[in-house]
């Protein structure tokens, strides 16, 4: 069974930078596709990129193309997501699962909070 630990949230000012990691374990790693998604307080929870099995393709919602990066170590286990030019509006539980549908069981997600 496949187990997903988010880590890397907190409490930053706008404009500023986070990085999160989330470690997949259980799983033949390296075959999936994989997306972060995000849930804020009161709204469902939404993607907000994903990246190919391999790390060649990524693809971004237009509400953070250009601040946020995607990236994954399949030697690690290990998908990131960069978050650079914070805004508000960025907070949020981010959580990873799998790419194109979240076939995984959630993990506990990591809070990031950007406070004005």
């Amino acid at each position: 069974q496949v187990q997903l630990v988010e880590s890397g949230g907190g409490l930053v000012q706008s404009g500023g930078s986070l990085r999160l990691s989330c470690v997949v374990s259980g799983g033949a790693f390296s075959s999936f596709a994989m997306g972060w998604y995000r849930q804020a307080p009161g709204k469902s929870r939404e993607l907000v990129a994903h990246i190919s099995n391999g790390g060649g393709s990524t693809t971004y919602a237009d509400s953070v193309k250009g601040r946020f990066t995607i990236s994954r170590n399949n030697g690690r286990y290990t998908v990131y997501l960069q978050m650079d030019r914070l805004k508000p509006d960025d907070t949020a539980v981010y959580f990873c699962n799998g790419y194109p549908a979240p076939y995984f069981y959630w993990g506990q997600g990591t809070q990031v909070i950007v406070s004005s």
